[in-house]
């Protein structure tokens, strides 16, 4: 269709440029009566100011040879029309291949028809990226971005590429709910990927402050049917299945994650972590007959037998208050249980246990910051 309105665009410069040409033309004669009535004007003027004639007869004559001047003029140009055959074929042909020339000569190296429109939240975000080096005049510049493509997306709301391009700098600077708009708007208009759909996922989670709801995992398992590599998609799950207590889970999908990961990922150190927290050195995990009987628990036996497990853990550790490890692990059961204020607790008691040890200290600190309770 490009290449088709290209062409009908050159066919209407090129007739536009050699109608012209096609035309046929008169030039002013110069015959002999012409000539003839010209001489009979200045010899009329040189008679009135001789005194010869008198000026009503003088202007009389003038009246008079003016009327035939001009008619002996009309007749001679209908008499006398001009073409330059030889010339005008050989102009019409360099015209009509000039216009193509020179217009493809400009097109060529500098137009592409293939390539995808940017909408102008997207020019706007990237003229933000390869902007001022100054920190404080980048955090205005940033406001005032965002602003102008806020305003351009509320006059054009269906520009999908729009909300696809502000919604991770909404993200950044900690608006979730706008990032959770921005990423629904994006997957309402330019249809549903893995990709949109982890994305979307995350903001829900972001938004909840670390908890994967149940509206955040259905996003991550409609990225994993896409695409069931998905890396954001597959972290989360795991952490839903931490959460939900399914430790085993969440063992299986993040060592799944690690088995064949690229050393050089940066998502590596993260599902480590996560494995960490849930198969410590000094936290044996349950055993196959403890598991076995959990699964044929209803969900209050398991909850009341997770609950006794905690319950003993933290007497435990107010006997012996030296295990860094088993501190962490009672932290991260309350954050599993939703109780972060028994969690905050817990870190206050463990940070007077070893408040004379400092390398456990700074293990514990490490350990807090990865469960999401830094200072």
């Amino acid at each position: 269709m490009i290449w088709a309105l290209f062409a009908l665009m050159i066919v209407a410069a090129v007739a536009a440029a050699t109608w012209p040409l096609r035309r046929r033309g008169s030039v002013p004669p110069v015959g002999e009566d012409v000539a003839v009535y010209r001489d009979q004007l200045e010899e009329i003027e040189r008679d009135r100011n001789n005194g010869a004639i008198g000026a009503a007869e003088a202007e009389a004559a003038r009246i008079e040879v003016s009327r035939r001047l001009i008619a002996a003029a009309s007749k001679a140009s209908q008499e006398a029309p001009y073409t330059i055959a030889g010339v005008r074929p050989l102009t019409a042909v360099v015209v009509a291949l000039a216009v193509p020339a020179v217009a493809a000569l400009f097109y060529l190296p500098l137009g592409s028809p293939d390539v995808p429109g940017q909408p102008l939240a997207e020019r706007i975000i990237a003229a933000h990226r390869n902007g001022l080096p100054d920190a404080g005049r980048n955090a205005r510049s940033t406001a005032e971005l965002v602003a102008r493509v806020e305003a351009y997306l509320k006059d054009n709301p269906d520009d999908g590429r729009g909300w696809e391009v502000i919604a991770p700098v909404f993200m950044r600077m900690g608006r979730f709910q706008e990032a959770i708009a921005a990423h629904t708007n994006a997957i309402r208009l330019l249809g549903s990927t893995a990709d949109r759909e982890a994305n979307l996922g995350e903001a829900l989670v972001a938004a909840s402050n670390g908890v994967v709801t149940s509206e955040a995992k259905a996003a991550f398992d409609r990225a994993i049917a896409t695409a069931p590599e998905n890396t954001p998609a597959r972290y989360y799950l795991g952490l839903a299945a931490e959460q939900e207590g399914r430790v085993a889970d969440a063992v299986s999908i993040w060592r799944g994650m690690l088995d064949g990961a690229p050393p050089d990922a940066s998502w590596v150190g993260i599902v480590r972590q996560g494995l960490a927290r849930l198969q410590g050195a000094s936290a044996p995990g349950p055993t196959r007959e403890a598991m076995t009987a959990a699964e044929s628990m209803s969900p209050e036996q398991r909850q009341q037998m997770v609950q006794t497990m905690i319950d003993r853990l933290a007497t435990r550790l107010k006997q012996d208050g030296s295990d860094v490890d088993g501190w962490l692990r009672l932290v991260r059961a309350y954050i599993v249980l939703g109780a972060r204020d028994k969690a905050k607790n817990a870190m206050i008691e463990a940070r007077r246990a070893l408040a004379n040890d400092a390398e456990k200290l700074h293990r514990l600190d490490d350990g807090a910051t990865g469960l999401g309770l830094d200072g």
